[in-house]
């Protein structure tokens, strides 16, 4: 079974489509979604009126993801992109400069919930060339299932608006939904979770803010120790597309198990088929 947004490892939110079949169609729509788990919602949404194109895959990290010439020219072929916004991808403005692309960028995150993030700064080098990023609200609003949902909407009506064929299964597939939850304290690699976290009282700690960019210094783990102490923390998890090292780090200094791998900013890749064996 294909591991979908952050649910096998820890609970977590689980959002279940059921698409509809398509009616006829020449063509399918061509959707570039930004990441994975856009890309994920766009394919259940859409179902087979689309096709989809993902920029940064399975495991990928879109904080500092670094666009291919492929990348361009999907932007440029599109019908529709779709994005998150809030300065996730770091990359975009480039990549949409290069492709030449005249297709309208949706930002998915348009009327979602939004926290703040009051550490939403960071510096990185484009050659030898400090540049600075301002990231005042927290770009990970996925986590928090009505965010989700409005996700979902703003899809099938950049859908609708690009298919008005397609208007009624669109719709159809965004509002096939089932929820599951969970509350406890863990602990993660990097702060991706505040939106589940302000939303179903889970707490999360993590050694990194809420961009990977970030490395968390020597003070920032003896602290998150001290609160994993303190807090009765039960499990420290992984993420797939961060170094599993320090939190196996923070997990044997505090005294915990390493719980397994949650999926934050990525999904996990498509399992391959097995092969039938040949028989003679």
């Amino acid at each position: 079974m294909r591991r979908s947004w952050i649910k096998h490892a820890l609970i977590c939110t689980v959002i279940t489509f059921v698409p509809l079949g398509a009616s006829a169609q020449e063509k399918p729509l061509a959707v570039v979604a930004s990441f994975s788990i856009l890309g994920d919602f766009a394919q259940e949404v859409g179902g087979a009126r689309v096709e989809v194109t993902t920029l940064v895959g399975p495991d990928g990290d879109a904080h500092v993801y670094e666009p291919r010439p492929a990348d361009a020219i999907a932007l440029a072929r599109a019908d529709v992109v779709l994005v998150n916004g809030l300065l996730f991808e770091g990359f975009l403005s480039r990549l949409v400069e290069a492709s030449g692309t005249e297709t309208r960028i949706v930002a998915v995150t348009d009327g979602v919930d939004i926290l703040e993030d009051p550490a939403g700064w960071h510096y990185h080098f484009i050659g030898e060339a400090a540049i600075f990023h301002a990231e005042p609200n927290d770009p990970h609003a996925w986590q928090s299932v009505a965010n989700a949902k409005i996700y979902v909407e703003n899809i099938a009506a950049a859908f609708c608006a690009a298919d008005a064929e397609g208007c009624t299964t669109y719709e159809a597939n965004a509002q096939a939904a089932a929820i599951p939850a969970d509350r406890r304290v863990v602990v993660v690699a990097h702060n991706a979770f505040r939106y589940f976290e302000r939303d179903y009282g889970i707490a999360f700690l993590s050694p990194q803010g809420v961009s990977t960019e970030a490395e968390a210094s020597a003070a920032d783990v003896a602290g998150l120790i001290r609160d994993i102490r303190a807090r009765h923390a039960g499990a420290v998890f992984a993420e797939n597309i961060a170094d599993p090292r320090l939190v196996e780090q923070i997990a044997a200094e505090a005294g915990l198990r390493l719980g397994g791998t949650l999926y934050s900013d990525a999904l996990s890749p498509r399992p391959v088929a097995p092969r039938r064996p040949i028989w003679r």
